[in-house]
């Protein structure tokens, strides 16, 4: 697949979401941007602001199987992987066979996963760590490309379990769906109480999104940019050379080395978008906070005082130097 290819496919894909979806333009691109880097999304907002409707739209644009998990405090780690069940042939020979959970699918909604208990929110951590699953000792290899995205509530605390740190770092981007203007609000009613729904096109196929993952993995990267990289998410550390200041007060533990990985890859897919073939310290920023904010955990200082993880992420930015001794 040649930049331009890249860059025009997922402008379409873009293109076609927002025909559905009123503006957020800047939540359909980091969505896409997750989906082009391999990675998983973690969608948090209200009820109401159309997370479930975005993730619907996705999987109409593109020719992948769909599949959406309700999560409820009764699900069960087996109505997501699946489980044997007793068959009979012909003969009446009983033997037993694997019937395939909703997770055996290519962009996947978990819809209130934080509604499910730790037991079946762990069902997901293979599958998205791996690309399979594990089930009477028989390893299942998921087709590509693989795609999680999961919604939470913020504010609804009854009847809710939170995401194990372990599952929450696996997801490449947590994004935040903030409530519409009032002219995109205006917007929604028009485009969703008239006559005629806006129809959806498929726009390409999961083997021009695996075209589009590998070139997006060819961008390169300067060793002072990777240094870079390294140390931003070394300054989310309380502990250690170059700790920022909001991180040493409010931060128990910072950032994975996921959270690395996170960052170099949502940038390559920016600096492609941009027509650049190398990785920029303004494709760095400009991912930071979604890549970041979910691997920075709180200490008690840090939630007593109400310190916002996306602050702590600017104050690291603000407070490595971009450039300083390349590391050998």
């Amino acid at each position: 697949m040649e930049p331009e290819q890249f860059r025009q496919t997922f402008l379409r894909l873009k293109a076609e979401i927002q025909k559905v979806i009123v503006g957020y333009e800047a939540l359909i691109e980091e969505v896409l941007t997750a989906l082009v880097a391999g990675g998983h999304v973690l969608l948090e907002g209200v009820p109401g602001l159309g997370k479930t409707l975005l993730v619907k739209t996705l999987a109409q644009a593109l020719e992948l199987h769909y599949s959406r998990i309700q999560f409820t405090p009764d699900l069960m780690p087996a109505d997501i992987i699946g489980t044997n069940v007793v068959m009979q042939d012909e003969a009446g020979r009983r033997f037993f066979e694997f019937q395939r959970g909703p997770i055996f699918s290519q962009i996947v909604l978990a819809d209130e996963i934080n509604r499910a208990t730790p037991k079946t929110q762990s069902a997901l951590l293979e599958a998205m760590q791996e690309h399979a699953v594990t089930a009477a000792g028989v390893h299942n290899m998921l087709e590509e490309p693989f795609f999680v995205l999961a919604t939470q509530n913020p504010i609804e605390m009854e009847g809710t379990y939170p995401l194990p740190e372990a599952q929450v770092d696996r997801f490449l981007f947590k994004l935040r769906v903030l409530f519409p203007a009032l002219d995109d609000l205006v917007k929604i009613m028009d485009r969703t109480t008239g006559p005629e729904l806006p129809a959806v096109e498929r726009v390409t196929s999961g083997a021009t999104i695996l075209a589009m993952q590998t070139l997006a993995r060819e961008v390169a990267v300067a060793a002072h940019v990777k240094d870079y990289v390294a140390r931003v998410v070394r300054a989310t550390h309380p502990e250690g050379e170059g700790t920022a200041s909001m991180a040493k007060r409010f931060v128990r533990y910072g950032a994975s080395p996921r959270g690395a990985q996170a960052l170099l890859l949502a940038a390559k897919v920016r600096a492609l978008l941009a027509e650049r073939a190398n990785v920029s310290f303004e494709d760095l920023r400009a991912v930071s906070l979604p890549a970041l904010r979910h691997r920075v955990i709180l200490n008690f200082e840090g939630e007593a005082e109400g310190a916002d993880p996306d602050d702590i992420v600017r104050n690291a930015l603000e407070e490595t130097p971009e450039l300083t001794r390349v590391r050998r």
